[in-house]
């Protein structure tokens, strides 16, 4: 297997460095949109090579079910990572249209990547839910009531999480020290072998937490889906607009609306009886209420009084009350004197 590798292994190899080099630009790309033309332009330079890599490994068939981590070459171990690196970069496509596409998509790169891991024993990890195979259910739970916590799956996926991240910190770490030596061409076969290892087990934690949140992600689209998708319920005939009323205020008579209007500018005023032939126009109010020709005068016409003997009434009956209310305060103020002596009150200068 390692001379099948060799045999295309340049071509291989390149593929698989552009494609790794492309994306460890956009992680460390300053670009503050991740849907500029050239973010998306290197997205797709690196999917392109990345999946012709991967067709490539399928064809020599680097890997298999039936053999052991060992049989491994050293140098073929770092193709293991192409499904892992395929879904790290399907996600950073930003096409709103096809989102949910892209992360089905990407959840299953990272679940052929985990399930070869799992395959070759490179770490102990527990497939993501939803996992269709055989060896999966086995190790399944039994089923339990939906409708109530599992708080011991809830706190075993806490530990999970911090014991990953303890993990990847670590793995960093081991990597950064040992990363020189083998981009050098200065480290051994050893050294190379768990170099690729470790990487491998780096992107096992980040294959975990990606299909964890494309999980989440997955949930809230399909809602929304399934929202706009849902029939409307029956609705009644739509209700008729109204008409909105302006305000006004009653007056006795037009000269009494001309002098003392609203009180406050832009509000109409009307009479009375504008007020009455406009209700008996909109049909409201009959037309024997205000008298028409030929009927009996109401109460309020039969006075025939003119609009100047009103006022000058008015004013006659308010001086007889201004009168009255003056002769009224001048006699209470008379007998509040004769109850109550000068200074009566005044208790600030007692001594």
């Amino acid at each position: 297997m390692m001379a099948e590798a060799g045999a295309g292994g340049p071509r291989l190899a390149e593929l698989l460095a552009l494609g790794r080099r492309l994306w460890e630009e956009l992680e460390a790309s300053t670009e503050p949109s991740s849907g500029a033309p050239a973010v998306q332009d290197k997205v797709r330079q690196g999917l392109d090579a990345l999946q012709r890599a991967a067709a490539m490994v399928t064809q020599l068939e680097l890997f298999s079910e039936n053999e052991e981590l060992e049989e491994i070459a050293s140098a073929d171990l770092k193709f293991m990572l192409l499904p892992a690196l395929l879904g790290a970069l399907t996600l950073k496509q930003v096409d709103l249209s096809r989102r949910r596409e892209h992360l089905e998509s990407a959840r299953e790169h990272f679940l052929h990547f985990l399930k070869l891991c799992r395959n070759y024993g490179l770490s102990s990890f527990q497939l993501p839910p939803g996992t269709s195979s055989e060896e999966e259910a086995r190790s399944s739970p039994a089923p339990r009531d939906p409708s109530q916590p599992n708080l011991v799956a809830m706190a075993m996926s806490r530990s999970a999480k911090i014991e990953r991240y303890k993990q990847k910190k670590e793995l960093e770490n081991k990597l950064a020290s040992m990363s020189s030596s083998v981009e050098s061409g200065t480290a051994d076969e050893d050294q190379i072998r768990e170099f690729y290892v470790l990487q491998i087990q780096k992107w096992i934690g980040t294959s975990l937490e990606e299909i964890e949140s494309i999980d989440q992600e997955l949930v809230i689209l399909k809602s929304r889906d399934a929202a706009r998708q849902a029939p409307a319920g029956p609705r009644g005939p739509p209700r008729p607009a109204r008409t909105p009323v302006k305000p006004f205020i009653l007056t006795r008579d037009a000269a009494q609306a001309r002098v003392f209007g609203a009180g406050y500018p832009g509000l109409p005023t009307m009479t009375v009886d504008d007020w009455y032939e406009q209700r008996r126009k909109q049909g409201i109010v009959s037309q024997q209420a205000f008298g028409e020709p030929g009927s009996p005068p109401c109460p309020s016409s039969s006075a025939g009084t003119s609009d100047e003997e009103m006022q000058k009434q008015q004013k006659e009956t308010e001086e007889e009350e201004d009168d009255e209310e003056a002769l009224r305060k001048a006699r209470d103020w008379d007998d509040w004197k004769d109850t109550h002596p000068r200074g009566y009150g005044n208790r600030h200068n007692m001594g």
